[in-house]
Formats: C-alpha cells, structure tokens, sequence
C-alpha cells in the first residue's frame, strides 16, 4: 500500500504524484511504466456480491452493480490481476468498453 507525498500542478493542467510504495508492491509492477491508474480503497462506495453457484459451490462469481454495467462488453475476453495485502486481496479487472 501506498501514498502520495505530494502533487505539482504543470501548465499544461496535468498533476505530478510523487508516490511512496512499499517495495513489494512496486514489483507487482513488472517493469510497466506505462498505463499506471492510481486509486484508492477508501474511494470504492458502490457495494457488490460474491457469488458461488455450482456444485458444491465450485465457480464462483464476481457480481457487478447495475449502476456500472453500462458501455460493458461482455462476450470477449478480459484481463484480471490479484493484488494481496496484509489485510486485503484486490482483484482488477481490466474490460473493454463498447464502441457507440
């Protein structure tokens, strides 16, 4: 888990972070410096389900609220990372949005 330290505003209206991770996490990175989304647990307020169905509950499911369902493609392939922390797993699907 991280922190910013601080933030610069540049003329162009973009914002520098200068970032504080632990060590461990910044290899979760593997050599990406492109395409980096910051964000944060305390920001997630829209409440969501797990769900298991099957037998003996063997798949399970991540259910997405209705209120985040719009622009979804849902019939091709998506990406997933898990990120573990001491007290929490993160799971970060990555999907593509439909073409209007």
């Amino acid at each position: 888990m991280g922190r910013i330290l601080g933030t610069k505003t540049t003329k162009d209206n973009k914002i520098i972070f200068e970032v504080e991770i632990d060590y461990e996490e910044s290899l979760k990175l593997k050599g990406h410096i492109k395409n980096i989304h910051l964000f944060s647990e305390d920001a997630a307020n829209i409440k969501s389900n797990l769900s298991q169905r099957g037998s003996k509950e063997a798949t399970k499911y991540f259910l997405i609220p209705r209120e985040l369902r719009e622009n979804l493609k849902f019939d091709e392939e998506v990406k997933c990372q898990k990120i573990e922390t001491d007290t929490r797993t993160l799971f970060i699907f990555v999907v593509n949005k439909v073409k209007i």
